[in-house]
């Protein structure tokens, strides 16, 4: 959410707004409704166009965008095994409505083999201080339904510049595995990082050293 835009008014396929936080805009990028409730698909033309390419090179896993319930992702596993593919469909928790109730939680996790706390777009979504119990609400929940969960989003996002975490990043690696993800995600840290090496064993060592922890107590 860098960059903020408040909705003026709205003709047909124009949307008029009017920029509350400035700042620059490259090309590529998404955007999110605070309070969630944009009416796309979860699935584009694109989208349904990749899943037959993942299926000729046979991925192991397939990461869904953007679902807003569990129809979203059976619908993508139906259009994965008529491709051929019997990859692993994870879920990338992006939107308001997916962590709106318990029920939508546990209805998105149960048509999931592995669900993601994707932070950056469900925190532009519910905002930061929400985030904070969903986050914790969907790896316990996970958990309990047998499902895979990964934490993902800025775990580590200084050491794009930087060769090491902030204590403030080494804290939220730990507690996300104190609290019982399966496994954190780097993005921006090894896509386009100066250090991503540093990063990975960074991220490593604090893991190892969160599970020491957890076992011994």
């Amino acid at each position: 959410g860098r960059v903020q835009l408040q909705v003026t008014s709205v003709e047909g396929n124009k949307v008029h707004t009017r920029v509350t936080v400035g700042g620059p805009l490259s090309n590529n990028k998404g955007i999110n409704k605070k309070g969630g409730g944009l009416s796309a698909d979860a699935l584009t033309e694109k989208d349904k166009s990749d899943i037959i390419t993942a299926a000729e090179i046979k991925v192991d896993y397939l990461a869904i965008s953007f679902p807003r319930n569990g129809e979203d992702m059976h619908y993508a596993r139906r259009l994965a095994r008529d491709a051929g593919l019997e990859a692993k469909l994870v879920a990338k928790v992006e939107r308001a409505e997916t962590v709106a109730t318990s029920e939508s939680i546990d209805d998105i996790i149960l048509a999931s083999d592995v669900v993601m706390v994707a932070r950056g777009d469900l925190g532009v979504e519910i905002g930061d201080p929400e985030l904070i119990g969903v986050q914790k609400k969907l790896i316990r929940r996970a958990r309990s339904l047998n499902r895979v969960v990964i934490t993902a989003t800025q775990m580590m996002e200084s050491m794009i510049n930087s060769p090491m975490p902030t204590r403030a990043e080494v804290m939220d690696v730990a507690n996300a595995v104190l609290d019982g993800t399966d496994a954190v995600m780097l993005s921006g840290e090894t896509a386009a990082g100066q250090y991503p090496v540093e990063t990975v064993k960074a991220v490593a060592d604090v893991c190892i050293g969160a599970e020491k922890m957890s076992q011994a107590s």
